[in-house]
């Protein structure tokens, strides 16, 4: 596949790709899952084969089944992803009310 191609079918222009391609741009985790799904690998896989491993430790199972879940698109586990982080930050727990 080309890269015109693979802009295309991710959702970026032609220019943008070349520029992640050479290290000129740093990808935003979106655009490196919906380059994962077109490729039909996991975004980990394409961390790590940069040289740059995502798996942290201490990385929530939530997050992990998130991304592990391949029934979901990139941009949903994306969205999962950031609700869960959002909920975590603003310590998000149920409140009883009397």
């Amino acid at each position: 596949m080309s890269l015109r191609q693979l802009a295309s079918l991710v959702g970026i222009s032609n220019p943008y790709l070349s520029q992640i391609e050479r290290g000129l741009r740093a990808p935003s985790e979106q655009v490196i899952s919906s380059i994962a799904d077109v490729l039909q690998v996991s975004a980990e896989t394409l961390y790590e084969r940069a040289g740059l491993p995502r798996e942290q430790e201490g990385t929530p199972a939530v997050v992990e089944a998130i991304r592990a879940d391949r029934l979901l698109t990139g941009r949903q586990r994306q969205a999962l992803v950031e609700i869960y982080e959002a909920f975590i930050a603003a310590g998000a727990r149920p409140s009883r009310r009397s």
